[in-house]
């Protein structure tokens, strides 16, 4: 189990942080994405493995004026 934006969410073995974008069809190219509260950036999220029981803040940065 891991824990997306504070709701529960069945693990999958070697699922990686795009795989989870994907999953929740997240396609806002400027998102910030914490795992255990450390910062991801974008060009890991290929090759950054998710692990059961991580914390998982999935943000969209909202401009205005």
């Amino acid at each position: 189990m891991i824990r997306v934006n504070q709701r529960d969410m069945d693990f999958r073995e070697g699922m990686t942080v795009k795989n989870l974008l994907e999953d929740l069809k997240y396609s806002f190219p400027n998102l910030i994405v914490r795992i255990n509260g450390e910062y991801i950036p974008r060009e890991s999220y290929e090759k950054t493995v998710i692990k059961d029981n991580d914390d998982i803040s999935i943000i969209h940065p909202i401009a205005g004026g």
